[in-house]
């Protein structure tokens, strides 16, 4: 007993609140690369959301973590999905800190969706960019994904997708700038994209489609008013057109043109995950606990568009910043709320194909 009183090493008393001070100041006051990689914003982005969440959000101080501490732990949390432990070790905080303060935030979050989510400008009449001045008056375009949750056993079957894969089928809908306009998660994996859709526009606050405007959606969905579809059956995504081929008739033409445009939504989606690894793999908070994380992720992607001048996650996709935007005033329309095809919405859609197929032949002639 003596030997080991006198000759085991003594644990020296840990400054948790220095080494806590000490992480929280490198993290978002000292470099813009390191903030960028721990909480997918630069220092200037991460002070405006935290006035915000103050201001819009109600959140609050309680004297024990400031709101910069709160904001940090949520970001860290949805941009490398860590564990509950390993926010414990890095902030110095016990496992009941941690998941009080992350779900103060997530309401707060939620707060802001008016503020946050955007609203829907048309292609303007003069429209110079090549991919979307033949759409006039589209809003933007649409589609579903699936983001893998957990549930109880008795759930699965309804939430398992044609991959096998437990999930739900989120609608979002994005602007031409990559920002999201409307976003509904919630609907089970085995839900069709069509079946969605028709929830969502049937809702009291669900997406709302002005009449004589529309969205791009791909041929999972019906062609019918507020919703343009391309042509099944000719060719049409992407990959498609490699090698130099062409189009040989103006249905072809007029897929090219809807899959550049429309691929707006693809890329959001993938921009979307690759900034959120929580929406990458299963999270084992309760299902309606994931279904807002999916909503706030979501905004937290508008508000990282819109504040940061340079998206650093683009960057790695490798894709261009969209063209700036015109206003327009469309709140007044009245909202489409049936999804029906029609003859007037397919002789539209034929003009519109004839238009831009004789536009095609007249450059390719001279």
């Amino acid at each position: 007993m003596w030997f080991y009183e006198n000759n085991c090493i003594r644990q020296q008393p840990v400054d948790r609140e220095g080494l806590r001070g000490e992480f929280l100041e490198c993290l978002i006051n000292r470099d813009d690369a390191v903030c960028v990689n721990h909480l997918r914003m630069d220092i200037r982005s991460f002070r405006i959301l935290c006035c915000l969440l103050r201001n819009e959000g109600k959140l609050k101080e309680d004297g024990l973590v400031c709101i910069e501490e709160q904001v940090a732990i949520f970001l860290h949390i949805l941009a490398h999905h860590s564990k509950n432990r390993v926010i414990k070790f890095l902030f110095k905080r016990s496992g009941e800190t941690v998941s009080r303060y992350f779900n103060l935030v997530l309401n707060g979050i939620l707060r802001l969706h008016e503020t946050l989510l955007k609203a829907p400008e048309p292609v303007p009449e003069d429209c110079l960019d090549e991919r979307w001045k033949l759409f006039k008056n589209c809003l933007g375009a649409l589609d579903g994904t699936h983001i893998q949750v957990n549930v109880p056993a008795i759930d699965k079957p309804r939430y398992r997708n044609r991959k096998g894969d437990i999930s739900t089928n989120v609608l979002g809908v994005c602007s031409r700038d990559m920002q999201f306009i409307y976003v509904m998660p919630g609907w089970e994996g085995s839900a069709s994209d069509s079946r969605v859709l028709r929830d969502a526009i049937s809702r009291t606050n669900g997406l709302h489609v002005p009449t004589g405007y529309y969205y791009l959606v791909d041929a999972g969905y019906t062609n019918s008013e507020g919703f343009l579809a391309p042509y099944r059956g000719c060719r049409y995504h992407r990959s498609e057109w490699r090698h130099g081929y062409t189009p040989s008739n103006k249905k072809e033409l007029f897929n090219m043109k809807h899959s550049m445009a429309r691929n707006v939504i693809e890329r959001t989606f993938g921009l979307l995950k690759m900034r959120w690894t929580i929406l990458r793999s299963h999270s084992f908070y309760p299902i309606k606990i994931q279904i807002r994380i999916i909503n706030a992720c979501c905004l937290l992607h508008n508000f990282i568009r819109r504040e940061m001048p340079t998206d650093p996650m683009e960057e790695q996709l490798g894709m261009n910043m969209e063209a700036q935007l015109h206003n327009e005033d469309i709140a007044h329309a009245a909202p489409i709320n049936t999804i029906e095809g029609s003859d007037a919405w397919s002789t539209w859609r034929e003009d519109l194909v004839t238009e831009s197929w004789n536009e095609w032949l007249a450059s390719h002639m001279n």
